[in-house]
């Protein structure tokens, strides 16, 4: 499928769905525990699906048949040799997730996914579950998936390097349910949201973690998860889009239903955009924002050390902005579906960006963007990224793997035409 967008102006109010590495958590949580849970506002996206089929597999039982509530009868912290390949789809978080759980089983297991994830590096991880007890390969001795993993892991100590939390949550949640406990040394910790996110629905669960500054992390062994009950907050990640969106058009939009107090980095995206220059107001205590457009956006440096996954959105944002916006600490955008800084800055280039670009940053100067033929990438964050630029931009673009946006903004293309977006959906042609 493809998008084609021109220059549009948004009005309106809107609500974001569910937050995609929250849904991923409690999934894999409420799959693990004993006892029912109940979890409302799980993001329907084939990230989440894909997560809960693998979860199926070693023994949970999931209904997801009410959207504004799921249902999980977990296999009593004791997963089950599946009966076949774990396939995590496109999900980067549940592939490394459902790897750390699997080294759990006594017995073997075999981890894979689509051909993004059979190239996503996972060695780090599997030399800590090796050294945590269990036996974990990689079938290309690559560092990469397909991964045959043999448990039980029983515990013990080390160490990680910092730049992907996507190799230390699966240790958190799986440390306690090991016979001895786990300690992990990190190496200079980023995405530190991300992995807050994960200790606290540890504690939703019944669980403990606890670190020393985010250096060491300590799992008492012996543990055992409970069920609970719990709705997943709006995704500030999927949010941004949109938000972006009004910014650098002649727009108007009111976002409701927001958690200011939410673990997610993205959080920073209204924040970011008063900083430049743009016109935010919130109300309700922050949980309702409204973005306008109209204002001069002046260029800023921007710390994505626990927002990763906003470099491509960010980027556009900067090519609107007057001088220059520099993006650093972007490594782990690096590690995803795609590199993710090289991905958003090629497509950029072909509608007329302008940009320098190191291993940690991301410099984008103002530019005055024109419509072009966009590879998505099979990536959702370039294609929303992408769609968003084309709303400011001169001319029509035409932006392949739209489809893409169904792993984390499932309505995408709803909500932003509802708004008044001037987005059509097509075939690839």
């Amino acid at each position: 499928m493809k998008f084609i967008v021109n220059r549009s102006a948004l009005q309106g109010t809107t609500r974001i769905p569910g937050n995609k590495s929250a849904s991923a958590r409690a999934i894999v949580l409420g799959g693990l525990a004993q006892g029912a849970s109940r979890v409302g506002n799980c993001l329907p996206g084939l990230d989440s699906f894909s997560i809960v089929e693998m979860m199926r597999a070693l023994g949970a039982k999931i209904d997801t048949s009410n959207p504004e509530c799921w249902v999980f009868e977990g296999v009593g912290n004791q997963p089950q040799v599946p009966g076949c390949v774990l396939d995590a789809g496109n999900s980067g978080t549940g592939y490394y997730l459902i790897a750390a759980i699997a080294s759990l089983i006594q017995g073997c297991s075999v981890v894979s996914g689509d051909y993004q994830i059979c190239r996503r590096p996972a060695q780090p991880l599997i030399d800590a579950l090796n050294d945590l007890g269990a036996q974990v390969y990689s079938t290309r001795d690559s560092g990469t998936a397909p991964l045959v993993i043999k448990g039980p892991m029983t515990g013990g100590k080390t160490k990680l390097p910092g730049v992907n939390s996507q190799w230390l949550s699966p240790l958190l949640i799986v440390g306690g349910l090991t016979r001895d406990g786990i300690t992990v040394v990190e190496d200079k910790l980023m995405e530190r949201p991300y992995v807050d996110m994960t200790m606290g629905w540890i504690k939703r669960a019944g669980g403990q973690v606890t670190h020393d500054n985010y250096d060491v992390f300590h799992v008492p062994g012996g543990q055992k998860y409970q069920g609970f009950t719990a709705d997943i907050p709006a995704d500030w990640g999927s949010s941004g889009y949109p938000m972006v969106a009004a910014a650098i058009t002649d727009s108007k939009v009111t976002f409701v239903g927001m958690n200011p107090d939410d673990y997610a980095g993205e959080r920073a995206y209204p924040h970011i955009i008063k900083q430049m220059g743009g016109k935010v107001t919130f109300e309700d205590e922050g949980r309702t924002v409204t973005v306008e457009g109209g204002s001069e956006l002046q260029g800023i440096e921007i710390d994505c050390s626990g927002t990763p996954d906003a470099v491509p959105a960010l980027a556009v944002l900067g090519c609107k902005a007057q001088g220059k916006t520099r993006l650093y600490n972007i490594e782990a955008s690096r590690l995803k579906e795609t590199d993710r800084t090289r991905s958003i800055m090629e497509e950029l280039i072909k509608m007329g960006g302008r940009f320098d670009e190191t291993p940690d940053s991301l410099t984008v100067y103002h530019s005055e963007l024109k419509g072009t033929r966009i590879d998505g990438r099979h990536d959702h964050r370039i294609v929303m990224a992408t769609s968003v630029a084309a709303m400011m931009a001169q001319g029509e673009t035409i932006i392949d793997d739209a489809e893409y946006v169904g792993v984390s903004f499932p309505n995408f293309y709803e909500v932003m035409s509802t708004m008044g977006a001037n987005i059509q959906r097509g075939e690839i042609v």
